[in-house]
């Protein structure tokens, strides 16, 4: 999934880019993205289920268009940065660098 990739909904329509990928690395499980909403620039979290496909182009999802403003916001203290490549869940034995 390329940096800032666009994200459609069900029926196709933009609502927002990717910012990053959300996982637990060590455990190799892709848990969702974060994606900053078009319409208020919202930061948010879209689970994996909720991902229906990922080109090179685009992330795909199987979201309605009435669910976009329902979608959980973003929460920073619950992954690790690891810059451009992505967010890494946290685990409890991790300390904050």
């Amino acid at each position: 999934m390329p940096y800032r990739a666009p994200v459609v909904d069900a029926t196709g329509t933009l609502i927002g880019t990717a910012e990053s990928l959300m996982a637990d690395e060590a455990e190799d499980i892709f848990h969702g993205i974060a994606v900053k909403l078009t319409r208020g620039g919202r930061l948010v979290e879209i689970a994996a289920a909720q991902i229906n496909r990922v080109t090179d182009q685009r992330v795909y999802t199987t979201i309605a268009p009435d669910q976009v403003a329902d979608l959980p916001a973003y929460r920073d203290e619950q992954w690790f940065h690891l810059g451009w490549g992505g967010l890494f869940q946290r685990h409890p034995m991790w300390k904050k660098g």
